[in-house]
């Protein structure tokens, strides 16, 4: 029985015919109850979501991060660098980090 769901899954994705109810069922996310709606759900942004600040700390230091709203990054003052937030999904690779200090030497020049 699973198997013939999956076969018509797999034919509904081809494209071959319209997808039966049973597939459309398991195509559509979860909460969304027609394709309409989730046409509707992929127009709108996707923004982060401060509540999962709880969650994710920095792949490096693991530490807390701060939430930037106006530049939409995550942000670890500790070492100095912002992880980007795509699509409302944080991008917690350390190399797509940017700085946000400026390094050592200017810092101290400046200071002095």
């Amino acid at each position: 029985m699973l198997s013939a769901v999956y076969r018509k899954l797999a034919l509904a994705l081809r494209g071959t015919r319209p997808p039966s109810a049973v597939a459309r069922g398991y195509l559509l996310a979860p909460g969304v109850r027609s394709f309409a709606d989730e046409s509707k759900r992929a127009e709108e942004p996707r923004t982060f979501h401060p509540a999962l600040l709880k969650f994710l700390v920095c792949p490096l230091s693991k530490k807390p991060l701060r939430y930037e709203a106006s530049t939409n990054e995550l942000i670890n003052d500790e070492l100095g660098i912002a992880y980007p937030i795509i699509d409302g999904i944080p991008n917690m690779i350390p190399q797509a980090a940017r700085t946000t200090r400026q390094n050592k030497k200017q810092e101290e020049v400046e200071q002095h």
